[in-house]
């Protein structure tokens, strides 16, 4: 189940609870893994499809792997736990923005419940991505602690905007059957794993 599969190979997906774990994945690593593994835990989902972004937006593309190699250590980096895919679907469909995306996702496995999740970084800065409240309106989600950005993720512009649709991370389990807009965060703990590291660490060894 770890292969990295083709949108087709998915088929229509009977109805189950996916988490939907977007990102660079620049590298994807075992902090990535972590959060995949709470969110299974914590949401009742049956699986996460980490969608490798081709490209972000909002990131510069100076020290941006290909997306082939990135996609194949996400691949890896998922190996022995079979209920995690690497995918790079926004590729297939021909979309660049997260709201695009997941709207085509949701017209594609109608049947699935999808999940998305994000650190608190991205809840911090996520009212600067095209069609933010779309999103929110189109899936639920389920946001993750960064140390230092959880407190001004959860005091910024979204957090504010849609606090009446937050959800008790105790209720959280049920999530993914909740109807849009509805979003928890989840204060687990900090893993040391960071793609900005592991990057600088490779950059040396090249270095010798």
């Amino acid at each position: 189940m770890n292969a990295i599969l083709p949108l087709r190979a998915l088929g229509r997906a009977p109805r189950r609870r996916v988490g939907l774990f977007g990102g660079s994945f620049n590298p994807a690593h075992d902090g990535h893994v972590y959060i995949a593994r709470e969110a299974l835990k914590r949401l009742a989902l049956d699986e996460i499809w980490f969608l490798v972004s081709p490209q972000n937006p909002l990131k510069s593309g100076r020290d941006m792997a290909p997306l082939a190699a990135r996609l194949a250590r996400a691949c890896a980096v998922c190996a022995g736990d079979r209920r995690l895919r690497a995918l790079a679907l926004e590729s297939e469909l021909g979309t660049r923005y997260t709201a695009d995306s997941l709207a085509a996702l949701r017209a594609r496995f109608p049947k699935t419940r999808f999940v998305w999740l994000m650190g608190a970084d991205n809840l911090g800065q996520i009212d600067r991505w095209r069609g933010w409240r779309r999103i929110f309106h189109t899936m639920v989600i389920a946001v993750f602690a960064r140390p230092a950005y959880d407190g001004k993720a959860l005091a910024g512009k979204a957090a504010r905007a849609l606090s009446t649709a937050r959800v008790a991370p105790r209720r959280a389990r049920r999530l993914a059957t909740f109807a849009p807009p509805g979003w928890t965060f989840f204060p687990v703990r900090h893993h040391p794993a960071s793609a900005t590291e592991l990057r600088a660490r490779n950059a040396r060894s090249r270095r010798g």
